[in-house]
């Protein structure tokens, strides 16, 4: 895996603010439900998806790679498992949107934090890698942070819990992208996972019908400026930022990825104070929680290091070391 540069650094926090920005989205397409919401965002970044591959179809084959089969055997063999990737990242986005509407868009940006929490109990799993301690006193620090949002913004814990459970999705499917994204474009895995995310979310969307029978504000967007915010949730925030995160994959860990995405409560709650000012106003007791959160992810990049560094240190001292 090559090593990030300065660019790709930037390019990262450049989507976390646009990932940021997907919260207060869902609260200004409201009242459209959260079934309807996602089912339209992954039908448009599909067909805008298909659209750009036939347009661009040079950006298909990532390359032979050595042991492996050819581009084209490999995207056979991977299809079903990238659809069903793409009803993990559904099912995540409406979880996601749900959290916002049960509580606001900081508790959910809040809860969404947890997700390297989440990385580093699943990526060893998965990634068959072993466990790091720091990781685990991160993961410690981070339900500490936790319980401090939970003491003082009881009323909004269901919002919360739904939000972890959405941050537990985003590092699944993001940890299963860390190896597609080693054998496929970018563009063809983002068109793979958002035809599977639209199917998953029709059949959620009619399930909500069948057994909620909302009303059509809640089903199709009624306004101009409703259609203005979808296009930019589908276009902006999911073909342009999905792919471009999915392509990092290739140079960031999962791990690490997605503890840079966890500075998205950062961006995201002084966006949505400014937008929708009173309504986003938590007690103390929420930020402080927030913010120990935020430091465990500030400080595990240079405690990663220091461990390594640590480690290379004891070697070089081992007997017979050369």
């Amino acid at each position: 895996m090559p090593n990030p540069s300065f660019r790709d650094y930037l390019q990262l926090h450049f989507l976390v603010v646009i990932w940021g920005f997907t919260a207060i989205l869902g609260l200004l397409l409201e009242p459209l439900g959260a079934p309807a919401l996602v089912a339209l965002r992954t039908g448009l970044a599909a067909l805008g998806l298909i659209v750009v591959l036939k347009v661009r179809p040079d950006n298909m084959p990532v390359g032979n790679v050595p042991g492996q089969d050819a581009p084209g055997q490999q995207l056979a063999r991977d299809q079903w498992a990238l659809l069903a990737t793409g009803g993990i990242i559904a099912i995540h986005w409406f979880a996601f949107f749900w959290a916002a509407r049960l509580a606001n868009a900081s508790v959910c940006l809040a809860g969404m934090a947890t997700s390297s929490l989440w990385a580093s109990a699943l990526e060893p799993i998965i990634l068959k890698r072993r466990v790091k301690p720091i990781e685990v006193v991160m993961g410690i620090v981070v339900m500490s942070g936790l319980y401090l949002i939970f003491r003082f913004e009881f009323d909004k814990v269901a919002g919360l819990l739904v939000a972890v459970f959405s941050a537990m999705l985003a590092a699944l499917f993001t940890i299963i992208n860390s190896r597609f994204a080693q054998r496929h474009a970018s563009l063809v895995i983002a068109r793979h996972e958002m035809i599977g995310a639209f199917l998953t979310s029709a059949v959620l969307c009619g399930v909500y019908i069948v057994v909620a029978h909302p009303p059509m504000a809640e089903l199709i967007p009624q306004r101009p400026a409703q259609w203005l915010w979808l296009l930019i949730l589908a276009f902006v925030c999911t073909v342009y930022a999905y792919t471009a995160g999915v392509s990092l994959l290739r140079k960031f860990s999962p791990y690490m990825a997605i503890l840079t995405v966890n500075l998205e409560p950062v961006y995201g709650i002084l966006l949505a104070v400014l937008i929708f000012n009173d309504r986003e106003r938590m007690t103390a007791g929420f930020y402080i929680g927030t913010l120990v959160i935020l430091l465990a992810v500030l400080a595990y990049p240079f405690l990663i290091k220091n461990e390594a560094v640590s480690s290379e240190n004891s070697s070089a001292d081992e007997p017979g070391h050369v």
